[in-house]
């Protein structure tokens, strides 16, 4: 009898497997491809500002376009990763099918003219989009659209950074504070392991990054884990500073928003003042590092993620500069991402730390790297899959103390307004949630 009960169980694990395969797969590639061409056209943009500076001064142009872009065809799709995550909570009115192209568009145009954004929004908003697009196709119902949505976000983040288990993680952990849906887990690995090897099919490479090995000295404890108390302290200390920075690049992008919007009445001159202040903050410190991705140099020597990972690769201050330009350049309603963005703010933070610390150059900025967004989007759990993804494994406690101490004083703040706080990071000695 239990056998037989036992067979049954297991033929239902292979039909669900199987059901969502067949439903993911053509999904997940059609994600893929459109990340590959996202990736292939945010490249081309970027070397065509680095040849032409002067496309910087458009910026304000630029702005007007996306305001008009969106208030013509964009719709609700201006609230990006939050109507995604709103329509995976609770659903409401869906996924606009136009928000793949129109944030793609208007990304792309951002880049051009010099704002600095990132990819991963875009990533996420095209996934959430194709699969509300195939979701209707394949008349899913509601329970099985809200599957499907999470698995378009990890698609969509594991192909545009090469990182399938972060992926699969990060769509799980980002919808709640303190909790992850299991349930989406063998969906969400499957669409960002497809959407990651569809990118590779398509012959685009990602950023390798590397870390240095660690002279083991007196202080480690063990032949086999590279632990050290002294180092150890350090690292906490730094991530606590990680953290505080997730929460004022937090508070910043939601801040300048808000300023902006009771400021300015007609909703166009918002990205025009963000785009002029932009300028006039590339001019008053005399070079673009701060501008785009941050992952390619547009001069010799300057600042850029890549750079951060070697010693004097980034000034005292790069982090908070583009702190500034990022959260002006979204605040303002240009279009991208905040994770890239977050990986140069960690990244050079860390490198800077490391200097004051007298640590590990290489180490502290992808300490950095993963922490700062760890905070940010408080997704503990999937920065450090990241972390063992990007740089390996030989660090991995390193990086779990690194993200969740980063987590926890990053506070209940963080990048997306709709993500929920299903179990609070702190507790009073009653149990009782502290209030933050």
């Amino acid at each position: 009898m239990k056998l037989n009960k036992l067979a049954l169980e297991h033929l239902s694990t292979l039909k669900y497997a199987f059901r969502w395969t067949i439903i993911i797969f053509p999904v997940a590639v059609a994600i893929g491809s459109i990340v590959a061409l996202f990736l292939t056209l945010l490249e081309g943009v970027t070397h065509l500002r680095f040849q032409y500076p002067w496309l910087l001064f458009l910026l304000p142009f630029a702005g007007i376009a996306i305001h008009l872009i969106y208030r013509s065809v964009g719709q609700s799709s201006e609230r990006g990763n939050n109507l995604i995550m709103d329509e995976i909570h609770e659903t409401g009115g869906g996924v606009p099918r136009q928000m793949a192209p129109v944030i793609l568009v208007t990304t792309v145009v951002t880049h051009l003219f010099g704002g600095s954004a990132g990819r991963e929004g875009t990533a996420v908003q095209i996934g959430g989009s194709i699969a509300g697009i195939f979701s209707s196709w394949f008349k899913l119902d509601e329970v099985d659209t809200k599957m499907l949505l999470t698995a378009g976000i990890a698609a969509g983040f594991g192909a545009v950074f090469g990182t399938p288990l972060t992926g699969a993680v990060f769509a799980m952990e980002v919808l709640a504070i303190g909790k992850i849906e299991y349930k989406a887990l063998l969906p969400t690995l499957i669409a960002s392991v497809f959407g990651d090897l569809t990118v590779s099919a398509w012959g685009l490479h990602h950023t390798a990054y590397h870390i240095d090995l660690i002279a083991k000295g007196t202080y480690f404890l063990s032949d086999y884990l590279p632990f050290s108390i002294l180092l150890l302290a350090k690292v906490i200390f730094a991530s606590v500073l990680f953290g505080l920075a997730s929460y004022l690049f937090a508070q910043m992008v939601h801040g300048i928003k808000a300023f902006f919007t009771n400021l300015c009445k007609i909703q166009w001159l918002i990205p025009v003042v963000g785009g002029l202040i932009i300028i006039g903050l590339t001019c008053a410190i005399g070079k673009p590092d701060y501008l785009g991705l941050g992952i390619e140099a547009e001069v010799a020597g300057a600042v850029t993620i890549p750079s951060a990972f070697h010693a004097g690769g980034a000034d005292t201050w790069s982090w908070l500069w583009k702190t500034v330009f990022t959260t002006l350049t979204l605040g303002t309603g240009f279009k991208g991402g905040e994770v890239t963005p977050l990986f140069y703010i960690g990244a050079t933070l860390g490198n800077t730390l490391s200097t004051l610390l007298d640590a590990p150059v290489s180490l502290f900025a992808a300490l950095g790297f993963i922490a700062v967004f760890a905070g940010a989007t408080n997704t503990p759990l999937a920065c450090t899959i990241m972390g063992v993804e990007l740089f390996g494994s030989e660090y991995t406690l390193f990086f779990a103390v690194a993200c969740f101490t980063a987590y926890l004083f990053s506070g209940h703040s963080g990048i997306y307004s709709a993500q929920r706080i299903a179990v609070p990071k702190v507790f009073n000695g009653t149990g009782a949630d502290l209030n933050i």
